[in-house]
């Protein structure tokens, strides 16, 4: 349900009184979305799983138990891969491969929720 006229003023009033009071506060909440948290973890499981393979790959040929060490760091990442992009979900991860081809992936997680939110960049309007 679309919101009224007098509402959109309400609410216009509200932000820019918190931009106002609260420019940090305001910055974050503007950056973070839902999918934020997500994407985030997103990569730290993959960083993870690099690392587990470069263990693995690296102790093979001296220790088996440390390979096997490597071989859980995989599948740890691979299982926490899997939980965060199921958190992320169709959307979420639709508009992450968007955003990375269009600015990189350091810019995509941050701008996620901008059409989720309604906002409107192009033309300044809030």
């Amino acid at each position: 349900m679309p919101l009224s006229e007098d509402e959109q003023r309400i609410l216009s009033q509200i932000e820019q009184q918190l931009y106002q009071t609260d420019p940090a506060l305001a910055r974050e909440v503007g950056s973070t979305t839902v999918y934020t948290h997500a994407a985030r973890n997103i990569r730290w499981a993959v960083f993870g799983f690099i690392a587990g393979l470069a263990i693995m790959v690296l102790t093979l040929s001296t220790s088996f138990v440390l390979a096997f060490g490597g071989f859980i760091v995989m599948l740890a990442a691979a299982l926490y891969f899997e939980r965060n992009a199921r958190r992320l979900g169709k959307v979420g991860l639709q508009q992450l491969s968007q955003s990375m081809r269009s600015g990189g992936f350091r810019a995509g997680p941050g701008n996620l929720g901008r059409r989720d939110r309604g906002d409107d960049t192009d033309n300044g309007s809030r």
